[in-house]
């Protein structure tokens, strides 16, 4: 897996840090320490990148490009 730098957006909730990316929100994750945190969504990252690489592969997976409005 080659090396990316993305960025950790976190908070406390209660005695957790949480956290999401902020170039893919949907990946989330918690720790009792920012280390902890950083390490789980490590973890998360590479579960979504190791799915996403798994539905690429099918045999008749295929991808396009659309172009999308989005309300600013």
């Amino acid at each position: 897996m080659k090396n990316v730098r993305l960025t950790l957006e976190y908070w406390k909730d209660d005695e957790w840090y949480v956290g999401q990316l902020k170039e893919l929100p949907n990946v989330l994750s918690q720790g009792r320490t920012l280390a902890e945190l950083k390490e789980n969504i490590q973890d998360a990252y590479k579960l979504v990148v190791k799915k996403s690489e798994e539905r690429s592969h099918r045999a008749h997976a295929r991808a396009i490009s659309i172009p999308l409005s989005v309300p600013a």
